[in-house]
């Protein structure tokens, strides 16, 4: 199915009002809380992002014809689980800076900064909790845990290594499992059965692939300047995303990357090996394949019936990769 007659960038104009409702819910978990903690969520609250994740939600929920008021709490609790995860991924990773604005550990001692993400942590659970769904709950719980073992797993176990099987685990605890959220989450709020579930599930679980494929892709071919980290950041770091690993699997020989396979992730070899993935066809395949999961996002749509919620839904997809950092 192809998307017809909606722009791409048309799907945010559908929830916008949602989205100001989704970030005033947001904002009231810290009334009666200390005021540096106010600030400090009013300013990632400020900061932005484009609100994919609970746009994923309002959108789906609104296919399922679901009950509004709660499927705007549903939205709020994701997207502040998110922010709470960006928190504390700023600090791990010494980030200053996310989308040319200072994080919260730029201005806070690590202690504090800390704090500020369990509070945002507890913030989302109380909030998932308010949809009075123990099936939401559970997955809200399930997804922190797949989301902070995946993390832990990606520090002890993932560093210098070029398997497919290991990246798809990795992004899916990374980033796709909160689409699944978002989308899961809304069928349980909505009438639906458990083949329109297992619809939208994976609707989330394609499109969260995607999303971090291109991520993946930007690392490489973004404007160091808009993504506010070095270009090849992740290979850097012992990482190895996909376009790393299409270029591994047509120059299994190169001496670069068997480096890099070897456990060195410093030196002239690295910015060689960066340049070498930027100008072969790895990035075009790695793209391609984001295409792939896309497309299998939109034929999960298939089992409803056209709508403006539904075609907003398919926008969204190729929107996930055709932005641009």
């Amino acid at each position: 199915m192809e998307c017809v007659g909606l722009s791409q960038v048309v799907f945010f104009d559908l929830v916008q009002e949602r989205i100001a409702r989704v970030e005033e819910r947001m904002l009231s978990q810290t009334e009666r809380h200390n005021r540096e903690l106010r600030a400090a969520v009013g300013h990632l609250v400020a900061s932005g992002g484009k609100r994919v994740r609970p746009a994923v939600a309002l959108l789906t929920g609104e296919m399922l014809a679901g009950d509004e008021e709660r499927l705007i709490t549903l939205a709020a609790a994701i997207e502040m689980l998110h922010t709470a995860t960006l928190v504390h991924d700023d600090l791990i990773d010494g980030s200053l800076l996310r989308r040319g604005i200072p994080t919260i550990n730029a201005h806070w001692t690590p202690g504090a900064t800390v704090l500020t993400g369990d509070f945002i942590f507890a913030a989302a659970a109380k909030l998932a909790a308010e949809t009075d769904s123990v099936a939401v709950m559970h997955l809200f719980a399930e997804t922190l845990a797949v989301m902070v073992n995946g993390e832990i797993t990606q520090m002890f176990a993932s560093h210098g290594v070029a398997d497919r099987e290991n990246y798809y685990r990795r992004i899916y605890a990374k980033t796709a499992s909160m689409f699944v959220l978002a989308t899961g989450a809304a069928a349980y709020l909505s009438p639906v059965d458990a083949a329109q579930e297992a619809a939208v599930r994976r609707y989330g679980r394609a499109i969260g692939m995607a999303f971090q494929i291109v991520d993946d892709i930007l690392d490489f071919v973004g404007d160091q300047a808009a993504v506010g980290k070095p270009v090849g950041s992740d290979l850097r770091d012992g990482l190895v995303t996909l376009p790393a690993i299409y270029y591994w699997e047509s120059h299994p020989s190169d001496a670069d990357m068997g480096q890099v396979l070897g456990g060195d992730f410093s030196g002239a070899h690295v910015d060689r090996l960066i340049e070498s993935i930027r100008n072969s066809d790895a990035v075009r395949q790695a793209l391609e394949e984001a295409r792939d999961f896309v497309r299998q996002a939109v034929d999960s749509l298939d089992a409803f019936p056209p709508g403006p919620a539904q075609q907003a839904l398919i926008a969204l997809a190729h929107y996930i990769v055709e932005r641009e950092v």
